[in-house]
């Protein structure tokens, strides 16, 4: 059985997404609706079509036809089998380093390995022992690196996302902390790269300090994303990185970006 991967932004105009489809279909002559319906019912043989649609919460006509069509062709086709998933779709870096129009899946990002951006927010106090930093512990439920500490927080950029919006709503999200865009200082911009199993995650990260009081029982965690927090030390936390029963999966880079800002 052939599978074709379809992409369905809400985003995106009618043209753009009709456009998407003959591209996948490998045919010209798809425009509108009743050119997908015939394109779709001379298909000759088995093949699964996978429409991603992406997650926001706005109408698109356009990709409520589109299903439409499908549903029915598969209904009137021994040929055509379908499936509609619906996940967030990232925007691609490019070869130079910059973030593209170019959005995808995220599921197909991390299948394919693309390259996407993401923020990581360090938070940070200073005291006479030395310059602690938050940890988070990765929620079990997490498909990479469950029950393991890292960074306060961190997430990805849906499309269309900046920088620095994104690191304030992970912020806001996984702790419940808000801040404003301004608190937050750039320390770097670094890439990452991530496999195992399935899972090939690519990421260009940029990495902000925050340095406003924060108490961890004030605190609400995402318990889908976070299962705990505390306070490490970054030079005992240095000391430890390696051995067992320390789980994690901080980026030591990072940790040096900070030390460089501090000091």
């Amino acid at each position: 059985m052939e599978d074709v991967e379809i992409y369905l932004n809400r985003f995106a105009s009618e043209k753009q997404l009709y456009a998407e489809l003959a591209e996948k279909l490998g045919s010209n002559a798809v425009t509108d609706k009743n050119e997908l319906a015939g394109a779709l019912m001379n298909v000759d043989s088995e093949s699964k079509f996978r429409l991603y649609v992406s997650n926001e919460d706005i109408p698109n006509e356009t990709i409520d036809e589109i299903t439409e069509v499908f549903r029915e062709c598969e209904k009137n086709s021994k040929f055509v089998k379908m499936e509609i998933i619906e996940d967030e779709f990232l925007n691609l870096i490019d070869d130079t380093a910059h973030l593209t129009d170019t959005s995808k899946p995220r599921s197909l990002v991390h299948r394919d390995g693309d390259l996407h951006p993401a923020v990581h927010v360090w938070i940070i106090r200073r005291r006479d022992q030395g310059i602690f930093v938050l940890l988070q512990k990765r929620s079990h439920e997490k498909k990479i690196s469950p029950d393991c500490y890292d960074v306060s927080a961190a997430g990805h950029l849906s499309q269309g996302d900046e920088f620095r919006k994104a690191a304030v709503r992970e912020t806001a999200e996984e702790l419940g902390l808000k801040i404003h865009g301004s608190e937050l200082e750039h320390i770097g911009l670094l890439e990452s790269h991530y496999s195992e199993g399935d899972i090939n995650d690519n990421e260009l990260r940029s990495i902000y300090l925050y340095r406003g009081t924060v108490h961890i029982e004030d605190l609400v965690l995402q318990s889908s994303e976070v299962s705990d927090v505390c306070w490490a030390e970054i030079d005992e936390m240095l000391a430890v990185i390696d051995e067992d029963g320390f789980d994690n999966c901080i980026d030591l880079r990072e940790l040096a970006l900070i030390k460089k800002a501090v000091f």
